[in-house]
């Protein structure tokens, strides 16, 4: 289970998130977002076993983990 950082992520930082029991990996992008972030998954090896359905989604800053 990802245990989220009360930090908030800025564009370049690896965060790690979960949905449906699936922890996500992925790179911030800039955006406009005040609540949430968006993040490119294309840095997951295993993106294509995972069956997601999008290359990016939106995390909300109480759901991740910075990474680095």
């Amino acid at each position: 289970m990802v245990t989220p950082d009360t930090k908030i992520a800025q564009p370049g930082n690896i965060v790690e998130f979960e949905r449906n029991d699936i922890t996500f990996k992925g790179k911030v992008i800039p955006s406009q977002c005040q609540r949430s972030v968006i993040v490119d998954l294309t840095i997951m090896d295993n993106l294509a076993e995972v069956d997601f359905e999008f290359e990016r989604t939106v995390v909300a800053h109480e759901n991740y983990r910075i990474l680095s």
